[in-house]
């Protein structure tokens, strides 16, 4: 009778989960295997067929591109860059809010607004502000007697601007994901370091840095996946532009199949980086799990 019950209870929830299992394989696992074949044949829109079996040849003549390790370091300063001043900034908000202050729910829902938005909206938007004519950020600058920036169009510059709008979207991300994991923490520890007499700073480096060291991990992974598939938003700003300044390896993977028409080389190259991804995913489950040993 149990044996029955459960085999229904089994039977009802794949009932729920195969429509989400059709779409994602329609969405997700579809294009990934089309994109696979395609990276080892002479596809071209030209010929679209599998008819001439390439081997490795589309993976060494993407390496064999100059513009492809270019877009690959300016992707991992980027990642870099943006995931360390993320978590910075994250933590120490998080931090801030996990006290008792007043208005928590506003800063809340103002920590939500700008991932509600979509990179493409968050581009458009910046991109006015960052006007070098007509953009707010140059005319208080001009009220404080600066010279203005060329934001978008500077070679420096433009990396950086790319770098702080999304700081702006993608820091509330953390702060929620590390404020979510503050809250959890059990309270005795603290309570019995208080008793010890430790000072706020001690309490932190020895006690909430230890327990928070999953969520840390778990947050640091995500935004590295998410920082290695920017790509709308710099299509939105900068096109790449100056020169390859921004050019990261998605929107290099973009340029590669509707303006160089070589679709087989750009699948070759999007699969050369989802192996730079999983690498670094491997890398750090191993060291989170070689912590939780520890």
């Amino acid at each position: 009778m149990r044996r029955g019950v459960k085999r229904n209870e089994i039977r009802t929830g794949w009932y729920f989960v195969l429509p989400s299992l059709i779409v994602l394989t329609a969405v997700v696992a579809a294009p990934l295997v089309f994109a696979l074949l395609m990276s080892f044949y002479h596809y071209t829109f030209v010929n679209p067929r599998f008819n001439f079996f390439a081997g490795l040849e589309n993976y060494i003549h993407a390496l064999e591109n100059r513009y492809f390790w270019t877009s690959l370091w300016v992707t991992l300063k980027f990642v870099v860059l943006v995931v360390a001043i993320e978590f910075t900034i994250g933590f120490a908000v998080a931090l801030a809010l996990n006290r008792n202050i007043k208005f928590k729910r506003f800063y809340y829902t103002v920590l939500t607004i700008p991932l509600l938005m979509s990179p493409v909206s968050v581009g458009l938007i910046w991109k006015m502000f960052l006007h070098p004519d007509l953009g707010i950020l140059n005319y208080f600058l001009s009220l404080l007697g600066v010279q203005p920036f060329n934001w978008l169009s500077d070679h420096k510059m433009a990396f950086w601007s790319v770098l702080m709008v999304d700081v702006w979207q993608q820091v509330s991300f953390m702060i929620l994901l590390l404020l979510a994991g503050l809250s959890g923490l059990p309270r005795e520890p603290y309570e019995a370091a208080k008793i010890d007499g430790a000072r706020e700073v001690q309490q932190f480096f020895f006690i909430t840095l230890p327990l928070m060291r999953p969520v840390i991990s778990v947050a640091l992974i995500l935004r590295t996946i998410f920082a290695f598939r920017t790509y709308d938003l710099i299509y939105v700003l900068t096109r790449g532009g100056p020169g390859v300044s921004t050019e990261v390896l998605s929107y290099f993977i973009y340029r590669r199949t509707f303006m160089g028409l070589k679709p087989a080389e750009a699948a070759a190259t999007s699969y050369i980086l989802l192996i730079i991804i999983f690498a670094l995913v491997i890398l750090a489950f191993k060291y989170i799990y070689k912590s939780a040993e520890e």
